[in-house]
């Protein structure tokens, strides 16, 4: 029946997310890094209150199913005039959900730096994003899935559920800083964001990267080895690159929280410049 089909139309999906251990952090740093075992001040559930949850798709077989059906009523029972009435009601009804279907959102995907670390989520970069989206008339629904505390391999393990919950229009990956401050090695880094990109891009969903840099303590060869992996996955898989995340805000004690790692709510809206022109190209 007509009332049962409409029950297809509907699919909620909620995949567990999962959580990565903190790196251990450094005793002084002049860059972000990844926080000490502590209990963060924003669940990752209370992240996600930015939006609904709940997606509304339609399988595109659907349709075809109803239109075969009522084909076959036609040849049996209906006559072609008849016929027609049923079809052009058919689609005027299936036109919202189709509507509905179509991606509208943005994934926030990272760690502490867009989690919102140590202050109120209303102040983070990601909400100071929607806000400007909405300012600027973008109907486009912000979805911070940033973690603190999260690792490329972590990223790694949660994007596919991210991607079927919520049908990006694109995704945002903010990830590396805690891989490079425990030393990992530049090679698993860059597979890893590799396939966190290109599970994105087959999901018909484009990518904006976010470059990060570690202290110069780490040695040279390994930060420029570090640094460079954005750049060379950046290139390899033609997506847009932010050089600097932290850009004009690293180094300056006064948009830095007390331990000296993570951006202050002062820093927030500087983040958002930093991105900002890069993430209005992809939308």
């Amino acid at each position: 029946s007509f009332k049962a089909t409409k029950l297809l139309l509907f699919r909620i999906i909620s995949p567990p997310e999962g959580l990565s251990k903190p790196a251990m952090r450094p005793s002084k740093v002049d860059l972000p890094a990844p926080e000490a075992p502590t209990i963060a001040i924003v669940s990752p559930l209370d992240i996600s209150k930015l939006i609904s949850d709940k997606i509304v798709s339609i399988p595109s077989g659907l349709v075809t199913i109803l239109l075969t059906f009522l084909s076959l009523k036609r040849l049996s029972f209906l006559g072609e005039k008849l016929f027609m009435k049923k079809l052009v009601l058919v689609i005027y009804l299936f036109i919202p959900f189709i509507s509905m279907g179509e991606s509208k959102n943005i994934i926030i995907y990272g760690d502490s730096l867009s989690a919102g670390y140590g202050m109120d989520m209303d102040k983070s970069w990601p909400t100071l994003l929607q806000n400007r989206l909405y300012s600027n008339k973008y109907d486009l629904t912000v979805i911070n899935s940033s973690i603190s505390g999260e690792t490329t391999q972590g990223g790694v393990t949660r994007i596919e559920n991210i991607l079927k919950k919520y049908s990006p229009k694109l995704v945002v990956i903010e990830l590396g800083g805690n891989d490079g401050l425990r030393g990992f090695q530049t090679d698993l880094i860059k597979n890893n964001l590799k396939t966190i990109i290109q599970k994105c891009l087959q999901n018909n969903s484009s990518v904006v990267l976010l470059g990060i840099k570690i202290p110069l303590n780490y040695g040279p060869r390994y930060t420029q080895d570090f640094e460079n992996i954005f750049y060379e996955v950046a290139i390899d898989n033609d997506v847009d690159l932010v050089d600097f995340f932290m850009k004009n805000v690293a180094l300056d004690e006064n948009l830095m929280q007390d331990d000296g790692i993570h951006p202050n709510e002062s820093a927030q809206p500087i983040l958002l410049e930093n991105v900002w022109e890069t993430i209005k190209k992809n939308i």
